[in-house]
């Protein structure tokens, strides 16, 4: 059942990406008719306040844009956190001896080490 679930959530994602995509997508083709629009205004009317609102919908349309992009990157890192790692063994293998022990052993000098007897633990009393 887990399965489905999470199925499920990647296809709500996967749709509100589109959606959310195609929504910017209209926004922006809307301001860019809206911007020719406000520039034919504000060359005919030469007026201040015309200008400042050309202004505005440069910096809403820009920031439209941003959004759109914020929105791909959101989207390349959900799938980069759903792409599954490989996890590689790693084996650690420990000598507990001294320097000179294994001076010995690389010239050849011990064949075969001495077991090492287990530790005490703290719990259990020392003989």
């Amino acid at each position: 059942m887990g399965l489905t679930v999470t199925s499920h959530d990647d296809n709500n994602a996967k749709n509100d990406y589109d959606y959310s995509r195609d929504t910017y997508y209209e926004l922006l083709e809307r301001g860019k008719e809206a911007l020719e629009d406000m520039i034919n205004v504000a060359r005919e009317s030469e007026h201040p306040r015309a200008y400042e609102v050309l202004s505005g919908m440069i910096k809403n349309i820009s920031d439209v844009n941003d959004r759109l992009m914020d929105l791909n990157k959101k989207q390349k890192d959900l799938e980069k956190k759903d792409e599954v790692k490989q996890v590689e063994n790693q084996q650690n293998n420990f000598y507990l001896g001294s320097t000179a022990d294994i001076q010995r052993m690389l010239k050849g000098d011990i064949i075969d080490a001495e077991p090492v007897k287990d530790l005490p633990r703290e719990s259990e009393p020392q003989a």
